[in-house]
């Protein structure tokens, strides 16, 4: 047991944690254009970019932190990442599936920020990142194809390296959890069970 494991065990035995709220009412409060979104880094990119907050974690990363730390004054305990989306599978709708590594390692650096930054106002009490995994935009268990009863979207095979990739830029950028959350398809929970290559990983919620 690490000691970020023991340290949430020994927190919840006492009282309940606070969650943090809505990342993307947060970032559309905001009004963010689409140079916003692309910043330097994607200013040639070859799809639009709007609307895919995950990106925001490498070109507005103080924004994402700066959010971070609002729901941490708050009152909340712990800070979810702003990587729903960010798995290869997911990306693919803008064409950044080779940025996903850097989306998920900067989108824990900007939460980790923002827990730090609070701690070293108020060290009454420890906070934590959680590396927020999401179900991807596909299914594994359902046919695409009316026609064709096997015909799937995605295979588990692709779906275990897409979530791989991103637990590993989750854990590499600072996570404390990973909270795998909003799973549709028991094929894509069972990537996290007992057995595949991300099991065990460091606490998931």
């Amino acid at each position: 047991m690490t000691e970020i494991e023991r340290t949430l065990r020994e927190l919840l035995t006492r009282r309940i944690l606070a969650l943090d709220g809505a990342m993307g009412t947060m970032i559309q409060s905001h009004k963010l254009d689409e140079a916003a979104f692309r910043g330097r880094r994607f200013a040639s990119h070859c799809r639009d970019l709007r609307g895919c907050n995950d990106v925001l974690c490498l070109t507005q990363s103080d924004l994402i932190a700066e959010i971070h730390l609002q729901y941490l004054q708050a009152g909340a305990d712990i800070v979810e990442t702003n990587t729903f989306n960010s798995t290869s599978i997911s990306m693919a709708d803008y064409n950044l599936q080779a940025d996903v590594y850097d989306i998920n390692v900067a989108g824990a650096q900007a939460a980790k920020k923002a827990v730090e930054a609070m701690l070293a106002k108020d060290s009454s009490r420890p906070r934590f990142v959680a590396g927020a995994i999401g179900p991807t935009n596909r299914t594994c268990s359902i046919s695409t194809d009316v026609h064709s009863a096997a015909t799937r979207g995605v295979t588990y095979e692709e779906l275990v390296q897409a979530y791989y990739d991103q637990a590993r830029g989750l854990i590499d950028g600072g996570a404390d959890i990973l909270l795998v959350e909003t799973i549709f398809d028991t094929l894509n929970a069972k990537v996290y069970g007992p057995g595949s290559l991300l099991y065990p990983s460091p606490i998931f919620a």
